[in-house]
C-alpha cells in the first residue's frame, strides 16, 4: 500500500493536487458561462482558431474563451439592430411600403440585412 496522500495543496501556486495513478494532477475549476456563445461568437471563434491561434489559445487556457465569445456575440448583435434600423431609416423602407410593394420591400431588407452583416463582420468579428 502506498503511504502518498490523495490530495496535496501547493503553497507557492494555490493549487490543490489528486492522486490519479501515479501522478498528480491539478484540480482546476473552469468558470462556466451561462450566456449563449451565439452566431457572431461562432465566426469570432472560428476567426480565432484560423488567425489568431496565440490570442484563441490565451483565452481558452485562461477560462475566458466563452465569456469573450459571449460579450462579443451581445456587442455585435446590439451594433447590428442598431446600424439596421439606421439604414432601414434612412432608405424609406417602412411598413407603408411592405403594404404597397412587398417585393420591393423583402429586396430592400435583404440588401440592407446583407450591407450590416458586412459591416459587423468587418468591425468587430474580423480584426
Amino acid at each position: 500500500m502506498s503511504d502518498q496522500k490523495k490530495i496535496l495543496y501547493d503553497d507557492s501556486n494555490g493549487l490543490d493536487y489528486v492522486l490519479v495513478g501515479d501522478y498528480y494532477l491539478p484540480m482546476i475549476d473552469l468558470p462556466e458561462e451561462t450566456r449563449p456563445i451565439g452566431y457572431w461568437g461562432i465566426l469570432r471563434k472560428e476567426y480565432l482558431k484560423n488567425y489568431k491561434s496565440g490570442m484563441y489559445s490565451y483565452l481558452l487556457l485562461t477560462g475566458k474563451l466563452d465569456s469573450y465569445l459571449a460579450d462579443l456575440n451581445e456587442q455585435a448583435q446590439e451594433r447590428y439592430e442598431l446600424i439596421e434600423a439606421q439604414m432601414r431609416s434612412a432608405e424609406w423602407v417602412t411598413e407603408k411600403l411592405k403594404a404597397k410593394n412587398p417585393m420591393e420591400w423583402v429586396r430592400q431588407c435583404n440588401n440592407i440585412r446583407n450591407c450590416v452583416q458586412e459591416i459587423v463582420l468587418s468591425e468587430l468579428v474580423y480584426v
